[in-house]
């Protein structure tokens, strides 16, 4: 209880540098933690790929459209179960800072193939009746304050012109990897449009979307529907919707190491902080050790003082920037565009981590000052002048 006491009192000391480095630890703990979120969140986009599911898009490039046709020449290769497509729509919703993925589909088969897009029934059957109707994600309906019934126009871009969807039907997500930030309406409405305005746009779908009876097969049957284009205008290339992902995330795989490298080099600013503390109190406290080594402390009490300081200002430190994480985390969320990361969440690996590390810096922190305290003679010690 006494050695409880003094390390208090040694944290106390000077009440400044201890809230200083409090701070710092504290400022260090939540760059580590928003850093940390943004590469595991993204690497989880990939994750939620799922295996039963392949992409077909133009061998050339993903921007590059493919003819409608091929859907029924693909349903035809065996082991194919549902064939959908989509296309990126684009276009702009009130403002071009309200950025969310904005797709034409094909309505009689998306929700097939994405079992993962939960959708009541009857909001179902309505949207695919209606030619001009639209399915946003949950996340969406919440943010923009949209309900069934209301009206969403669109300025196109990559379609030019004012484009107007009834919204009828909300998607809620299957578990909390699943993109519930999409606004999903007719490829039918938009062609039909394209065969007026633009005839030579008309009849091109995206990509499309495949899925098949047996994950192990992919290969296999991605061979086969790549095989029934060859030489064709618009060759394919059809993958796994993991390669798929992951060729969007290598897009950006210089940006995400730089980050992930980052929240590692905070781990040794803190390190640095807080050693840098401990070494300067250890070396003001030089004739104290001396006199408590005198008075029959032992190693293991001397030892006990300089950990235990270390480690209540790493783990106050740790623990109040893994509190305050948590919200910036949820602000940073609210912040940026459901687009960029449609699902933002702490994974428990991240708070286990910046816990384990306040620990473990707590301990090598004290590691040199305890040393040096141990080796330190009473007689040298007494000499000191600090």
């Amino acid at each position: 209880m006494k050695v409880l006491k003094l390390i208090l009192k040694n944290a106390l000391r000077h009440k400044l540098r201890t809230v200083l480095t409090i701070v710092g630890i504290t400022i260090a703990v939540i760059a580590f933690g928003l850093l940390r979120t943004v590469v595991t969140v993204w690497d989880s986009s990939v994750d939620a790929a799922s295996a039963n599911r392949l992409i077909t898009r133009q061998a050339v490039s993903f921007i590059f459209p493919l003819p409608y046709s091929y859907k029924e020449k693909i349903k035809s290769v065996s082991g194919v179960q549902t064939v959908s497509f989509a296309n990126w729509f684009g276009g702009v919703y009130k403002d071009k800072n309200n950025f969310f993925a904005r797709m034409a589909v094909d309505a009689e088969t998306i929700f097939d193939v994405m079992p993962e897009f939960l959708i009541a029934p009857e909001e179902l059957a309505t949207f695919k009746k209606e030619r001009n109707a639209c399915v946003l994600g949950a996340d969406i309906a919440k943010q923009y304050n949209i309900k069934i019934g209301d009206v969403m126009t669109l300025e196109g871009d990559i379609y030019p012109g004012r484009w107007d969807f009834v919204v009828r039907g909300i998607y809620h997500p299957q578990n909390k990897n699943t993109d519930d930030s999409q606004m999903l309406f007719h490829w039918q409405y938009v062609d039909e449009r394209m065969k007026i305005e633009t005839p030579v746009r008309a009849g091109d779908v995206g990509w499309y979307i495949v899925a098949i009876e047996d994950p192990n097969k992919a290969a296999v049957i991605s061979d086969q529907i790549d095989a029934l284009f060859n030489n064709s205008s618009a060759e394919t290339k059809t993958e796994t919707e993991k390669a798929f992902a992951q060729g969007f995330v290598a897009a950006s795989s210089a940006i995400i190491t730089a980050m992930n490298l980052m929240s590692f080099f905070i781990i040794g600013i803190i390190m640095l902080v807080l050693a840098n503390t401990m070494i300067m109190a250890a070396r003001e406290r030089t004739r104290e050790y001396a006199v408590f080594k005198t008075l029959g402390f032992s190693t293991f009490h001397l030892t006990g003082l300089i950990l235990g300081e270390s480690m209540l200002i790493s783990i106050l430190g740790g623990g109040i920037g893994i509190a305050f994480t948590y919200p910036i985390v949820a602000g940073f969320e609210q912040a940026i565009p459901k687009g960029f990361f449609p699902f933002f969440f702490i994974e428990p690996v991240t708070t286990i981590m910046a816990l384990g590390a306040a620990i473990l810096i707590g301990i090598i922190a004290a590691v040199f000052p305890i040393q040096r305290t141990l080796k330190t003679k009473i007689v040298e010690g007494f000499r000191f002048v600090g």
